[in-house]
């Protein structure tokens, strides 16, 4: 039997500091509609040593769009970001604007 194709996947890189300095990453997650029920922001403050901080959702059966914060370590940052990919959500970076706080 044929073996499927692999997609590579582009990887949200978290910005480049020491990695154990105090980051914190804002990030849009778009969950597919398998996952929508699952508590992955829960799950993610278990696995990593980050705090979360919901900024903005919005939620219906068919998608899940979160503006999530994470603060902590770059390693411990990344590697949530990781998983979460991982896991099959699409992480993307929050552009900020010269007027976002």
């Amino acid at each position: 039997m044929a073996k499927a194709p692999t997609v590579k996947k582009n990887k949200t890189k978290v910005a480049r500091t020491t990695g154990t300095s105090s980051h914190r990453q804002r990030l849009w997650l778009m969950y597919p509609p398998k996952l929508i029920k699952e508590p992955l922001i829960w799950k993610l403050s278990q696995k990593f040593k980050v705090s979360t901080n919901i900024r903005q959702a919005s939620v219906t059966d068919e998608i899940g769009v979160v503006c999530l914060e994470l603060d902590g370590t770059r390693d411990a940052v990344q590697a949530a970001v990781d998983w979460l990919e991982k896991t099959g959500v699409n992480v993307e970076p929050v552009e900020m604007s010269a007027i976002a706080g």
